[in-house]
C-alpha cells in the first residue's frame, strides 16, 4: 500500500489558523484558542497569536496541564455546526474541545459510502461525544454509539437534542467497547459501517483496561466478524504517534482479505488557513467496498 492523505478543509465554525514553535492557532466559533502540538516544527506565519485561551501542558507527558484564559470563555460550552450537525464545544481537562475537527473528511466519506443503501446499519466505537454518529445518523443510518463513559453518552445525547435528532435511531450504550462488539459477534449481528476512534489507552465501565497496541488486532478482527461482502465500510484512526500507517492497514488488509473491496490507508491532517500547509494529525487505515 502507498499511504494517502485525507485533509480536513476549514469551516464556518472552525479552522486551523497558524501553527509552529510546537503550537496551533484555531478558532472555535467566535473564540480562539492556542493548543500545544509537536508536529508543528516549523515557524509560524504570523506573530499575532491573541486568543481567548491557551492549554499549557504539564511536564507529564502522558497527560496533565491547565487552560490559561485571556477571555471569558463559556464554561460549560457554546454551540459549533458541522452540516446537519450542532454539537457543544467546551474546553475540557484533555486539552481539545470536546470534539475532534479533524475527523471532518471521515465524516464526508463514510456518508458517501453509505449513499444509496435502504436504512443502512451503522456503529461507532469509542463514540465520544456523538458528532460522526449525528453525521451519520443525518444521512440516514440506523446507529449504534458506544463509549466507555457515561458522561460522555449523555454529551453526544446532548449534541442529538441541539440538532434537532433526539428521535433519530440512535442506540446510545455505555459499555466497553472489546466486550460489546464480542458480544454483538455472537449474537450474530452484521453491520454496513463501523468507525473504529480507538485511545491509546482507556479502562471500561468495570474498569476494564485497553492497551492499544495489545487490544486493537483482536478488536479489529472482531469488527470484520460484523461486516460482509455486502457491508460498505470499517473506519479505524489512531492517535498513537509509535504506530505507523503501513501497520495498521496491513493489520486490516490481512483480515479484510477474504472480502471484496479495497483497503487504504494514510494520514490524517488539517489544512492552515494561514499557508495551506497540512498539520498531521493521526493515521487511520480503512476498508470500504
Amino acid at each position: 500500500m502507498t499511504p494517502g492523505t485525507l485533509i480536513g478543509e476549514p469551516w464556518a465554525d472552525y479552522g486551523l489558523v497558524d501553527s509552529g514553535h510546537g503550537r496551533k492557532l484555531e478558532r472555535y466559533g467566535r473564540f480562539r484558542f492556542i493548543r500545544p502540538e509537536p508536529q508543528a516544527m516549523w515557524a509560524p506565519a504570523h506573530d499575532d497569536w491573541r486568543a481567548a485561551a491557551e492549554f499549557v501542558p504539564g511536564s507529564d507527558e502522558d497527560g496533565g496541564g491547565q487552560w490559561k484564559y485571556a477571555d471569558q470563555v463559556p464554561r460549560d460550552g457554546w454551540t459549533l455546526r458541522w452540516n446537519e450537525v450542532a454539537f457543544n464545544a467546551q474546553c475540557t481537562p484533555f486539552r481539545h474541545l470536546g470534539f475532534f475537527p479533524d475527523m471532518a473528511p471521515v465524516w464526508d466519506w463514510m456518508r458517501g459510502r453509505i449513499d444509496g443503501v435502504a436504512t443502512p446499519d451503522c456503529m461507532n466505537l469509542f463514540g465520544y461525544t456523538g458528532v460522526g454518529t449525528l453525521a451519520l445518523a443525518a444521512a440516514g443510518a440506523k446507529m449504534v454509539h458506544v463509549d466507555a463513559s457515561k458522561k460522555s453518552v449523555e454529551a453526544a445525547k446532548g449534541n442529538a437534542a441541539l440538532s434537532g435528532m433526539k428521535d433519530a435511531p440512535v442506540r446510545w450504550i455505555v459499555d466497553d467497547a472489546a466486550k460489546f462488539v464480542a458480544r454483538e459477534v455472537r449474537r450474530g449481528r452484521r453491520y454496513d459501517g463501523i468507525l473504529l476512534d480507538p485511545p491509546k489507552y482507556g479502562r471500561g465501565p468495570e474498569g476494564e483496561v485497553w492497551r492499544l497496541e495489545e487490544d486493537l488486532p483482536a478488536l479489529v478482527a472482531n469488527c470484520r466478524q460484523l461486516l460482509d461482502a455486502e457491508s460498505r465500510f470499517l473506519f479505524l484512526t489512531v492517535y498513537a504517534v509509535r504506530m505507523s500507517a503501513l501497520a495498521i492497514g496491513e493489520l486490516v488488509r490481512q483480515l479484510f482479505a477474504d472480502l471484496p473491496g479495497t483497503v487504504e490507508c494514510g494520514e490524517l491532517g488539517v489544512r492552515e488557513e494561514a499557508r495551506g500547509l497540512v498539520l498531521p494529525t493521526a493515521i487511520w487505515a480503512r476498508w470500504s467496498r
